[in-house]
């Protein structure tokens, strides 16, 4: 009998519940219990809609990050925030965004809050003790090959670890009181290792003997509190491993092995590719394989593994929205399950974490292409039919069985999915149409008579606070209940602010704000053919953090001009330039739910032909700046370094088409954020962007490194203030971050700027913070003349 089990569950809730109690307890608008009680009811709520596995994960939700879970479980700790008095669930929030509570004067009154904003180091065992001590963030990066942000491990010589299996013990305790078949969720100690960043010099893998015993004693303790399966993910393994990374696994597991607990090591994302056989040989009692994106790699696994070891196949894609082919599935899994009988466990390739909750929440998405989807819910639903087929005959599902192949077929033939004149474009598309007219040397002087800006040129990423009352306006016109004219009014009104608040500030390039927009990506989205949106299709980005990516389901269109009115407008207000603000075609594609019929390569060209348009109808408007975000370029990676060369081929490529029509003196910025690029500097500089401002704050310009050895050849603005916590930075620091980059970029190359957009803070936050921003540049300014 083949059994069913699930690898992780979204942890949001279906409308966002956990995003919502996060927020209202960092706003010190609710108490501490009010958000575990949330953290309780979703967990509730998603065991029972998982009721039907024989195993269900547990130690999969988390307050933040499951990452940064394991951190606190490991006992590992940045040494700053070491010592704490509070509660452990504030100074977890102090390692996820610097602080706890946004509002210390919630519960410490007015006077301990105003001795909290003036640095006092003392602790409190309250909620809003917290505040009194902000620290640094821990620094975010990207979960493998996906949108999902985590918080980066630290490791030097001194680290230690101490378990504190609390968490996870009670969130077992909690299953076991409701039935659950629970089986405990944990990363794996290699994968953890791999997570983090050295300092100091220190070998990570020189911290494996320090590790090990806490993993031991985590396992046995989770045995003694009724675990008979763990699952011990280890995504790495789908990774290139040098000889000691993979000598890592066998001394790991070897040393695991005594443990009075069955391992299920688990790996996703990829294919296991030569260290296939390292996995057949260690000593777990099963393994899980990502067969949707390696299912050449069933046979050969269960060939090396031996006949007691269990073989969990992901035979569902945890990572994107399409139906599965559930009649082809069973024409592969039929000789597998007779042949391994229990043994067979199905799954999805990996944690639903990374796609929406529930389908039979979007009852206004378009019907034929809702028959196309499947999200977490109906991912189940899938492998519940598959292990039916499987052990009961497809006679017992045969409707549903039907139902699939008809829903596929109408896909397939769509006439709504193909578009002839789209690919015509991409067909004639040219090398000619990704080149720059000239190189950037003679560019940056017509860019300079143009614009005539000052040395360290301070600007914004493009978002500012997203604020309820642009919000509601939003909610209005979206119901019907504020007129077009009305919602463009209210929009005018929130543009005319925030260039009116930049002015205030003296920033030299300013931006409109973006009040218009809903996400970088659905903004866009829903005015190109070819995509379509879901109502309450959220996914975790990080912490309260969520997206709703678009379903990218046909060939790509522009049929009119996207944000021109609103960058024309903002222009005619001030005399200093507005950027128009673009997505770039690599973000549109790694930030959606993609097609599956056709090579993203192709995808991707599409989208860059659509903005190529609109880049051209901007400068046509009289938009001096335009910038074009690609954010996600690196995620988009594969995860082995052999296949880079062709995604980074194709990936500059569709830029440079979108980005390259325009005349010399247009200045073309691109911005990136919270990765790690220092191994593709090479191909972002042959993005060939006239400016490029990038995330380096939290990684306390690590980022810089990467110019040690490699000669940036245009502009940079390397992001001087993190924004993803409400920490506000000083003048100094954010010299000292500007003067560290001179010493890499000439200093008439250099732009001050965040790390990021400011849509998710606050306007009592981004302002105090710009103007430190702005007094640092000019400061930087009297510096270098004097000097």
């Amino acid at each position: 009998m083949a059994l069913v089990h699930n690898l992780g569950f979204p942890r949001i809730g279906a409308q966002r519940e956990l995003k919502f109690a996060l927020e209202a307890y960092w706003r010190g608008d609710s108490s501490r219990d009010e958000l575990i009680g949330v953290g309780a009811a979703l967990r509730r709520r998603h065991w029972a809609q998982q009721a039907r596995l024989d195993f269900t994960p547990v130690g999969d939700f988390s307050f933040y990050d499951h990452v940064l879970d394991m951190s606190f479980t490991l006992g590992h700790l940045p040494e700053r925030v070491r010592g704490f008095k509070g509660h452990e669930l504030d100074n977890y929030f102090r390692v996820a965004r610097g602080r706890s509570a946004d509002r210390a004067a919630a519960q410490l009154g007015q006077g301990n809050a105003e001795r909290s904003h003036a640095g006092h180091n003392h602790n409190n065992e309250d909620h809003a003790g917290a505040e009194c001590c902000p620290v640094t963030a821990g620094e975010l990066t990207k979960w493998f090959d996906t949108n999902y942000h985590y918080i980066v491990p630290e490791f030097d010589s001194t680290t230690t670890f101490d378990l504190n299996a609390s968490r996870l013990l009670s969130q077992l305790r909690e299953a076991h009181a409701q039935g659950v078949k629970a089986k405990p969720v944990i990363i794996g100690p290699v994968t953890y290792l791999a997570l983090g960043k050295a300092r100091n010099a220190s070998d990570r893998l020189a911290l494996l003997a320090r590790l090990l015993p806490v993993y031991e004693a985590l396992l046995e303790q989770l045995a003694e509190a009724g675990a008979q399966w763990v699952q011990i993910d280890e995504p790495i393994l789908v990774t290139e491993l040098a000889a000691d990374w993979q000598q890592a696994f066998r001394t790991a597991y070897e040393a695991l092995a005594t443990t009075p607990v069955k391992l299920l090591l688990t790996t996703y994302f990829g294919r296991l590719g030569g260290n296939l056989a390292l996995v057949a040989e260690l000593p777990v009692a099963g393994v899980h394989l990502d067969a949707v994106s390696a299912p050449d790699e069933v046979a050969p696994l269960i060939a090396h593994l031996n006949a007691d070891q269990v073989v969990s196949l992901g035979v569902v894609n945890g990572r994107n929205v399409w139906k599965a082919d559930l009649n082809a599935l069973l024409a592969t899994l039929e000789p597998v399950a007779t042949a391994l009988g229990d043994r067979l466990w199905l799954a999805p390739s990996c944690s639903l974490l990374h796609v929406p909750v529930d389908l039979a929440l979007e009852t206004e998405l378009d019907a034929q292409l809702r028959s196309w989807l499947a999200f977490a819910t109906q991912r189940l639903d899938e492998l519940h039919m598959l292990a039916t087929a499987l052990n009961e005959g497809r006679a017992i599902v045969q409707h549903e069985l039907a139902r699939n192949r008809k829903d596929l077929e109408s896909r397939r033939t769509s006439a709504r999915v193909r578009r002839q004149a789209v690919q015509n474009a991409v067909a004639a598309v040219t090398p000619a149409l990704g080149t720059r007219r000239s190189r950037y040397g003679k560019r940056a002087v017509a860019q300079a008579e143009r614009l005539a800006l000052p040395l360290f040129p301070t600007t914004t990423i493009g978002s500012f606070p997203q604020t309820e009352t642009i919000r509601r306006a939003r909610r209005l016109h979206r119901s019907g209940q504020l007129s077009a004219s009305e919602y463009r009014q209210a929009m005018h009104a929130e543009i005319e602010r925030c260039i009116r608040a930049q002015e205030a500030l003296g920033l030299d390039v300013l931006v409109h704000g973006e009040a218009e927009r809903n996400d970088m990506v659905e903004y866009f989205g829903e005015q190109l053919d070819g995509f379509a949106f879901s109502r309450n299709g959220w996914v975790q980005s990080y912490g309260s953090r969520c997206v709703k990516p678009p379903i990218l389901y046909g060939d790509v269109q522009r049929t009119s001009p996207m944000t021109v009115q609103w960058i024309r407008y903002a222009q005619s207000l001030t005399d200093k330039p507005v950027k128009g603000m673009l997505t770039g075609p690599v973000t549109m594609l790694n930030w959606s739910f993609v097609r599956d019929d056709q090579p993203r390569s192709v995808t991707c060209l599409q989208i860059a032909l659509a903005i190529r348009e609109e880049v051209l109808d901007l400068e046509r408007a009289g938009v001096q700046i335009i910038q074009i975000d690609e954010a996600a370029l690196r995620e988009g990676l594969p995860l082995r370094r052999q296949e880079w060369k062709t995604y980074l081929r194709w990936a500059i490529d569709a830029y440079r088409v979108a980005a390259n029509g325009v005349d010399d003196a247009t200045q073309i910025h691109t911005h990136m954020c919270y990765s790690e690029f220092n191994d593709i500097i090479a191909s972002i500089a042959d993005m060939d962007a006239d400016v490029i401002t990038i995330e380096t704050s939290r990684s306390d310009m690590e980022l810089l490194q990467a110019f040690e050895t490699f000669t940036y050849p245009n502009a940079i603005g390397p992001g001087v203030y993190d924004i993803h916590t409400p920490n506000i930075p000083d003048k100094d620091t954010i010299i000292d971050r500007v003067q560290k980059a001179s010493r890499y970029i000439a200093p008439r190359r250099l732009w001050v700027n965040p790390d990021c957009g400011l849509k998710t803070r606050r306007w009592e936050e981004v302002t105090p913070a710009l103007r430190n921003m702005v007094e640092a540049a000019q400061e930087l300014r009297e510096l270098f003349y004097r000097s």
